[in-house]
């Protein structure tokens, strides 16, 4: 409570403050770009207040707003300055009276303008107009800072149109990065195969065909020329196997998502703790791309994170599937160091899924995923 008569107090003298500035800033607010981003930091305000997770912008009628924040910021912020005045006044200059000369002396009650003919007047006065002041603050602040912030979401929450064309331009992005990602995973595939795959069977190719020639005339090579094949022939399908999985990981299907995390979870690099909720009956896009961010998290865990110990939770609430992988790593992720979040993000974006990391320098890192699993 206290918390919050204290935000509330704080939130109304801002808005005081800003109101003011918006008056004396008005014709500068009249260029859209201006009174957008003016607004833009408003509405963030006042959802960090009332803990409302406010995204993407603004809507268009920001010079609305403006005029809409002076009419209640104004009087909403200076109430609040009046009664944390006039607590200061009491708390304050009260118990010192007697240092004032008898023409300047405070009052009780500013406002009401209540002389202090003593010191009983002074001491009981002043802890009257705490009280009254002090209850004010600690209720009815909070509650008038409240009203603001609700009326600048309100005013400049996006219409129906707005939603939708925000809505097609992040499908759009959405759809430019799958589309590249699916390249890009075609790409791999087929230089893995190439490069691998493709040469260890040329190389069975060869070394059969030098056994062929060999049969007749020298035995011995025949052995080992077989013996060089059907080692190249295994190392070529544990290579096709490893393209397989990346396609869709055969394990998935025979143990389910929890098996597959069992897996990664005794291969891994570092000990990792793992936490499943009930899940439920996953899609098979919704589980792969689960399975994929879960491995590359873990990945990087072990390659570049310097950690002891991660932790993976998983959870379903309805139609949402949450993922978190945390480790006690050096921290500092960085998406441009090449440390697959991209990729990570591109596949949950083709799921229409969000992507939070939270990685400070000296850890730990968070890495936070939500998929639409209906």
């Amino acid at each position: 409570m206290r918390n919050r008569a204290i935000s509330g107090s704080a939130y109304l003298l801002g808005t005081l403050a800003t109101a003011a500035a918006t008056v004396l800033a008005l014709p500068v607010l009249l260029a859209p770009p201006a009174a957008r981003g003016w607004a833009g930091w408003h509405r963030r305000r006042a959802g960090r207040l009332l803990g409302v997770p406010v995204e993407g912008r603004p809507a268009g009628r920001a010079f609305v707003w403006a005029l809409a924040h002076v009419a209640a910021g104004l009087p909403l912020g200076l109430a609040a300055l009046m009664c944390l005045g006039n607590i200061v006044v009491a708390a304050v200059a009260m118990p010192f009276w007697w240092a004032f000369s008898p023409g300047t002396r405070p009052t009780l009650f500013s406002f009401l303008d209540v002389h202090v003919g003593g010191w009983a007047t002074a001491l009981i006065g002043g802890s009257v107009q705490i009280a009254v002041l002090c209850a004010a603050a600690w209720w009815a602040l909070p509650w008038a800072a409240r009203l603001h912030a609700r009326l600048c979401l309100a005013v400049l929450a996006p219409s129906a149109r707005e939603r939708l064309t925000e809505r097609v331009d992040v499908l759009t992005r959405s759809r430019v990065g799958v589309v590249d990602a699916h390249g890009a995973e075609l790409r791999r595939i087929e230089r893995d195969l190439h490069d691998g795959t493709q040469a260890r069977l040329v190389s069975i190719a060869m070394q059969v065909g030098l056994a062929r020639d060999s049969l007749a005339e020298d035995p011995d090579t025949v052995a080992a020329l077989l013996q060089q094949a059907h080692e190249t022939a295994e190392e070529a399908m544990a290579e096709l196997r490893a393209v397989l999985q990346t396609i869709y990981p055969p394990i998935l299907a025979d143990r389910g998502l929890d098996g597959a995390l069992a897996a990664l979870a005794a291969r891994s690099g570092v000990p990792v703790r793992i936490e499943l909720g009930d899940l439920g009956a996953l899609p098979a896009a919704a589980e792969a791309v689960a399975y994929y961010v879960i491995a590359e998290a873990l990945t990087n865990v072990s390659k570049h994170a310097a950690a002891t110990r991660a932790a993976v939770r998983a959870g379903r609430a309805g139609d949402l599937l949450s993922i978190e992988v945390t480790d006690d790593g050096t921290g500092g992720a960085d998406e441009a160091r090449g440390t697959g979040i991209t990729g990570i993000r591109r596949r949950v974006a083709a799921l229409d899924g969000t992507v939070r990391l939270d990685s400070p320098p000296g850890g730990p890192t968070t890495l936070a995923v939500e998929l639409p699993c209906a």
